[in-house]
């Protein structure tokens, strides 16, 4: 598999179908901290921080590479947690796009 972290968010097309549960759990294998929902139309992760604004760098940073691929998570800030949830809201369930963007998302706490 290609690295996802290399690779760009592509709009959606019509008629587009979300991955299949196999393939999700292929990708889950490139991004082993993320876990799919239960009906596997999402993927979250929870990161923790040393402090609250710490926090907030990390939603920010998020945010600028959510923009520049347009392609944009729901998280929720708790005091020094934050929980990122990926899904193709066109799609009611997941596209290649929301594995690239949590491998983004990793790569902001690994360097």
């Amino acid at each position: 598999m290609d690295n996802l972290a290399q690779k760009k968010c592509i709009p959606c097309e019509g008629g587009t179908r979300p991955l299949e549960k196999d393939t999700v759990k292929k990708l889950l294998g490139q991004i082993p901290e993320w876990k799919p929902s239960d009906d596997y139309t999402r993927i979250s992760r929870l990161f923790s921080f040393p402090t609250f604004m710490d926090a907030i760098a990390f939603v920010t940073n998020i945010a600028t590479i959510a923009e520049k691929e347009n392609h944009h998570p729901d998280m929720k800030i708790s005091y020094r947690k934050v929980t990122v949830t990926l899904t193709t809201h066109a799609l009611h369930g997941l596209s290649e796009n929301d594995f690239i963007m949590a491998a983004k998302i990793d790569k902001l706490i690994s360097t």
